[in-house]
């Protein structure tokens, strides 16, 4: 079975590899390309979020929180769902920046339609990030870390998913303190129908 181990090891493992990446976020963001992103939230009409996958997930995490802030907000591929507009902004998350779906809704979003388009990423190179006004890069592994290693304890892109939400989340913290918002204006806005 590959040895013994004790129980939690992997898990400790796991928690010290991500508090590495979060660290990495702090002292590696630009923070005028945050300003960016906040400076195109607060002029868009309405805001539309997506993500294919675990990336997925982390949009409508994200889009649940800045409805709670007060935007207008969506996420791209629900029903209810309406139309993008020029006027309005579309931010992507997608760790690779070629995940097919990702790319070619931006593509239609921005070339087609002329919306502004926000790209989470952590390739710089990518399809995506080359076609976006903003591009916001979190490193999902360090260049010191073995693929094989970190693929033991944290598979695929569960990295970048994570340093993406807590970037996300730090993001609206920023925006609460801007709209000088506190936690009773937000559950003023939390569903009850759950």
């Amino acid at each position: 079975m590959g040895g013994l181990h004790l129980v939690g090891e992997m898990l400790i493992k796991f928690l010290d590899t991500l508090e590495k990446h979060v660290r990495s976020i702090k002292n590696e963001l630009d923070m005028s390309k945050v300003q960016e992103v906040i400076d195109a939230i607060e002029g868009a009409r309405s805001i539309f979020v997506m993500g294919a996958g675990r990336s997925g997930f982390v949009a409508k995490a994200f889009a649940m929180r800045l409805m709670h802030l007060g935007y207008n907000v969506y996420v791209v591929g629900e029903t209810v769902t309406p139309r993008i507009k020029k006027e309005d902004l579309l931010i992507a998350i997608s760790g690779s920046g070629e995940t097919t779906s990702v790319v070619n809704i931006s593509r239609k979003a921005k070339e087609l339609i002329g919306s502004k388009l926000v790209a989470i990423t952590q390739n710089k190179d990518s399809t995506l990030a080359k076609m976006s006004d903003i591009v916001v890069l979190l490193k999902g592994k360090t260049k010191t870390e073995k693929n094989d290693e970190i693929a033991k304890i944290a598979p695929l892109g569960t990295m970048f998913e994570l340093t993406a939400l807590i970037f996300l989340d730090g993001l609206v913290a920023e925006l609460m303190n801007l709209k000088n918002l506190t936690e009773k204006d937000l559950e003023a806005r939390h569903a009850v129908l759950e």
